[in-house]
């Protein structure tokens, strides 16, 4: 079951080495940045991820795989109460 989907927030499970966006410079995403899903490949066999500054200006496009990945959720969860 594909629980990512599109415009998901994720964070990352593990550091990243990649390309700066629009650059051939190397940074490294680390562990816990959070990005946006912008595609699904393979029915979720991989994802692009798109990571933003707070002005919204896209620094890195990256594609992870879904062990990379953990899906950010704001909603609240169903609760069960426990006695």
């Amino acid at each position: 079951m594909n629980l990512i989907k599109l415009h998901n927030t994720i964070a990352l499970l593990e550091d990243v080495k990649t390309c700066q966006f629009m650059t051939k410079y190397t940074i490294i995403l680390p562990k816990g940045q959070v990005g946006t899903v912008v595609e699904i490949y393979k029915n979720g066999e991989a994802y692009e991820v798109e990571f933003s500054d707070n002005n919204g200006q896209t620094y890195a496009l990256v594609t992870l795989t879904s062990e990379q990945l953990i899906c950010l959720h704001y909603e609240k969860p169903c609760l069960t109460v426990v006695n």
